[in-house]
């Protein structure tokens, strides 16, 4: 087998769980496989707990229509989704990894685009978004993330510079930087945090790739006491290992600590704002936060 070939080959890791819907899980998969340009070479699909017997007929539906060999793991009881995608990890066969949602939707030419670019040597390489609610002719809004190595670096330090559902990594890029750790909904930022600390090679394609779909409850479960000890936990690690300064952690306390507690409406027409003015503000402010 030629370098070429080797370096073409990669795995779609797919978590699902009770909560998804079978049509999305339908439309997403369909979407990530047969509805790309370039076809992953297989798809892990793993199944995060019980899960209800629409949901279990149309896994089985897709599977068997799939052109690309479909590893199915089963995990018995829900342990989240940093469990059920470091479990997803250690079955890929391949060490190029493109994560999928079960609600969103990949456009045609994501892979191609996004392999592309992991052909020249980087590690991580994140697309732009759109967001929609159900109805994919409605969009809602677009998420452009960072782009540059210094750019994504500098926003790394108050958000995270990633769309985590676009994401085409190295596994052992991954492994090498501790994999996925439980730590509210922050995760993905947890990890990518780390793979930037530890050198890994990093870029985003502004162009969106992905429609994200924004849930009912998206919003909501961004706020409430929990995410805060998450979001305390969060800051706590990244000053731990060195990867933001005491300015940068005291004010991404306050700034994101108190997102977590302003009422729904508000924390959505915040994140709105913040999505609408990009990462220029941000990153640009990251560069006077360099006090020890």
């Amino acid at each position: 087998m030629s370098d070429e070939t080797i370096n073409t080959r990669f795995s779609l890791l797919l978590p699902v769980y009770e909560n998804d819907e079978a049509s999305q899980f339908e439309r997403a998969f369909t979407s990530a496989t047969i509805g790309q340009t370039l076809l992953p070479s297989e798809v892990v699909l793993v199944q995060d707990g019980p899960i209800p017997g629409e949901l279990e007929e149309s896994i089985e539906r897709v599977v068997k229509s799939c052109p690309a060999p479909v590893v199915r793991v089963v995990i018995k009881e829900r342990g989240g989704l940093a469990r059920a995608l470091t479990i997803g990890l250690g079955r890929c066969s391949h060490d190029i990894v493109a994560r999928m949602d079960a609600d969103d939707v990949a456009l045609s030419g994501r892979f191609e685009r996004q392999l592309a670019k992991m052909r020249e040597g980087f590690d991580l390489v994140g697309t732009g978004m759109y967001e929609f609610a159900d109805d994919t002719s409605e969009v809602l809004g677009r998420r452009t993330p960072p782009v540059g190595a210094v750019n994504i670096a500098r926003y790394a330090r108050f958000h995270d510079p990633f769309n985590h559902p676009t994401v085409m990594y190295r596994k052992e890029i991954v492994a090498r930087a501790g994999s996925y750790e439980d730590i509210g909904l922050m995760e993905d930022y947890w990890l990518f945090a780390r793979m930037i600390h530890s050198g890994a090679r990093v870029e985003n394609l502004p162009d969106p790739l992905v429609m994200y779909r924004v849930g009912a409850g998206a919003y909501a479960r961004r706020g409430g006491r929990k995410q805060f000890e998450a979001e305390w936990k969060l800051q706590r690690a990244l000053r731990r290992i060195g990867f933001t300064t005491r300015a940068q952690f005291a004010r991404n306390l306050i700034v994101r600590g108190a997102y977590r507690f302003v009422p729904v409406g508000l924390r959505r027409a915040l994140y709105r704002r913040m999505i609408q003015r990009g990462f220029s503000d941000v990153s640009g402010a990251a560069t006077t936060d360099r006090s020890a």
